[in-house]
């Protein structure tokens, strides 16, 4: 969102099989800082001085992994590419944190909310 519009969505069916919620949800925060950092670069280039753009997400697992670059058991099967969110949090692309699922606005399209 920019100025409390969306500026951008995307849905689409994922390239691979993930055995779990944590990966299926790491592999989404890939996408989504990949496309944070370049609408981030876009609007510098044009001329627009923004803030270092926030990212949630609701999967403590999947934040875990953005965050730490721990190799464990049951994450060394992840495809490097993906670790592409670890990069842009060290070099200050974006800003992850913690969003509850009640409140992820992103959810509303995807689970049965009250």
């Amino acid at each position: 969102m920019l100025a409390q519009e969306i500026t951008s969505w995307l849905s689409h069916k994922q390239k691979s099989v993930a055995l779990s919620s944590t990966k299926v949800e790491y592999m989404a925060l890939f996408d989504c800082s990949r496309q944070l950092v370049w609408t981030s670069n876009l609007l510098s280039e044009i001329g627009f001085d923004i803030p270092v753009p926030h990212l949630y997400g609701d999967n403590l697992g999947s934040l875990f992994w953005s965050t730490n670059p721990v190799q464990e058991k049951r994450s060394k099967h992840i495809v490097i590419q993906y670790h592409y969110v670890r990069d842009a949090i060290e070099d200050d692309k974006i800003k992850l944190y913690h969003i509850d699922g009640a409140r992820n606005p992103a959810d509303i399209l995807t689970r049965n909310l009250g």
